[in-house]
């Protein structure tokens, strides 16, 4: 599936990519970050800064104060879980892409990610720990209990939305 706005000459330079917990968002976001060149910035290290225990939740002002700093350098991947403080980088993207695999599949991946991480093979800003994991189902919960609002927020948004199910859906070089 070949989003015009990915098409080579016409490529976009503000992308933001969004879904759940597992949905592939940091893989699909590293992958164009080698390819194009732009930056890519996670949404979870915007909301938080600082490592272990020093990490504290910024505030939605300071949030959006790190957005509007980074949306002023130009072209930009920005990935993540929508947040509400978040509302203004959907009227910036000049394309959106909603990762949305099967809930199962989400489960799933969510699972392996902890794995890995507990292994060390996998990196992350965060106390990997069955809490942490609880928490990534509890998330994963009250995205789908929000889903008709989360999309209403899409559909208004006026911009291009790519909707993927799979990965293989996909292509770097499509997109690029």
């Amino acid at each position: 599936m070949a989003d015009p706005a990915f098409e080579v000459g016409k490529a976009a330079r503000k992308i933001l990519i969004i879904g759940s917990v597992g949905a592939g968002k940091t893989t699909l976001a590293r992958r164009l970050c080698r390819k194009t060149g732009i930056p890519h910035y996670e949404l979870d290290c915007v909301a938080h800064e600082g490592e272990g225990k020093s990490r504290r939740k910024r505030t939605p002002q300071e949030q959006m104060e790190v957005l509007r700093q980074v949306d002023l350098t130009g072209a930009w991947i920005f990935e993540g879980t929508l947040r509400e403080s978040y509302a203004e980088i959907l009227a910036w993207a000049e394309s959106i892409v909603f990762l949305d695999p099967p809930l199962p599949l989400r489960k799933a991946l969510i699972f392996l990610r902890f794995i890995k991480q507990c292994l060390g093979l996998e990196q992350c800003h965060y106390k990997s720990d069955i809490k942490m994991l609880c928490l990534m189902y509890k998330w994963t919960r009250e995205f789908e209990a929000s889903r008709p609002a989360f999309e209403a927020r899409l559909k208004a948004s006026g911009g291009q939305v790519v909707y993927l199910k799979y990965k293989s859906e996909y292509s770097i070089n499509e997109m690029c």
